[in-house]
């Protein structure tokens, strides 16, 4: 008997309407895989860089984005150990997430704490990883560190801010409406928060004053936010690149504006590094080759931590796990309304 799930899926690049539902095969699991019945699906920005054709890797279209899912085990293949049918889980994807079932590797699934909700589990791989990741594996942040979240009011930044008060670094923030920048300092804990679209880098350079400058700077955005960080390092400060928002300023894509961010990202060559003896980092989480093993005990110490009450997944919004729920997501992510994460839900999911 033939197996089908539904899916939302990228037929062609474009706007959020493009995004297409359709019953896709659904292979049973091999050797090493689990079917998961997906309760919910994290959404996140590099989605939109997918659905626009601005991402790197892709398969061939049409395909299934997302990145992340929560949901429950309805199978196990051959050869898995660890998972039973009825057990609750997270996986990391490299696409495919928007569906109402996925096949993966086992070894790409994590358990997650009773206690959460699977909207709130879905919440918080990519983005808490993603802190977790920039922060503290690219180096040694100790406590009195100075770092910089680019937009601390989405879902990595919100998680980053969060990860970096708890280890007692001293962290500052950009974001784009006064809610956002009052949020990041009196609910996440952050020093100060500035506007991203003014003069942070000048804002943020006074505040700091010529005594002090940054160790770690967390870079999402690209373009001239890039220069601006890497001139706020100090010596031995490291800049943390993960992705580049300004490649996709509004819903669709322009060849024009996404080869104007690139050509005001500036081109770092090794020598540049060495006088001012700073660090540069690019960080793709789903990319971490024979690195990947850090990322259960790191996100099994997240987990606990959101338990503990030390941190929390920040949930904007929820939206439909269906074609019109994705759109609507896809929406509200262009217009940059989101505070935190923002998550598609199953019907029924509990």
């Amino acid at each position: 008997m033939s197996r089908t799930t539904l899916a939302i899926e990228i037929p062609r690049f474009g706007s959020p309407e493009i995004l297409q539902e359709r019953e896709v095969p659904l292979p049973a699991p091999g050797p090493g895989e689990i079917h998961l019945r997906v309760s919910a699906a994290g959404v996140n920005f590099a989605d939109l860089l997918q659905r626009a054709g601005l991402y790197g890797r892709v398969p061939a279209r049409p395909y299934s984005p997302g990145f992340e899912v929560a949901g429950e085990v309805v199978e196990v293949g051959p050869q898995v150990r660890g998972w039973k049918a009825g057990d609750r889980a997270v996986a990391l994807l490299g696409h495919g997430g928007y569906a109402r079932d996925v096949v993966i590797p086992a070894v790409r699934a994590f358990p997650y704490p009773p206690s959460l909700t699977p909207v709130e589990a879905a919440a918080i791989p990519v983005v808490f990883l993603t802190g977790w990741v920039c922060l503290f594996e690219t180096g040694p942040a100790r406590p009195g560190d100075t770092v910089l979240v680019l937009g601390a009011g989405g879902g990595v930044g919100t998680a980053a801010v969060q990860l970096a008060v708890d280890r007692g670094l001293r962290v500052f923030g950009t974001a784009g409406t006064p809610h956002k920048r009052t949020f990041v300092v009196q609910d996440l804990g952050a020093e100060a928060c500035f506007d991203s679209r003014g003069d942070w880098a000048g804002d943020l350079e006074e505040f700091l004053g010529e005594a002090r400058a940054l160790d770690i700077a967390l870079d999402p955005v690209g373009g001239t936010a890039t220069s601006a960080c890497r001139r706020l390092l100090g010596p031995l400060g490291r800049l943390v690149f993960y992705g580049m928002s300004e490649a996709l300023p509004g819903s669709k894509r322009s060849w024009i504006k996404a080869a104007l961010a690139k050509l005001r990202t500036p081109t770092i060559h090794p020598l540049s590094l060495l006088l001012p003896n700073q660090g540069v980092f690019g960080i793709h989480l789903l990319y971490m080759g024979r690195k990947e093993h850090i990322l259960a005990p790191a996100l099994q110490e997240i987990y606990s931590g959101v338990v503990e009450g030390r941190w929390r997944p920040v949930l904007d919004q929820t939206f439909p796990l269906s074609r019109d729920g994705a759109v609507q997501a896809h929406r509200h992510l262009h217009h940059r309304r989101n505070l935190g994460k923002v998550v598609l839900e199953a019907d029924g999911s509990a």
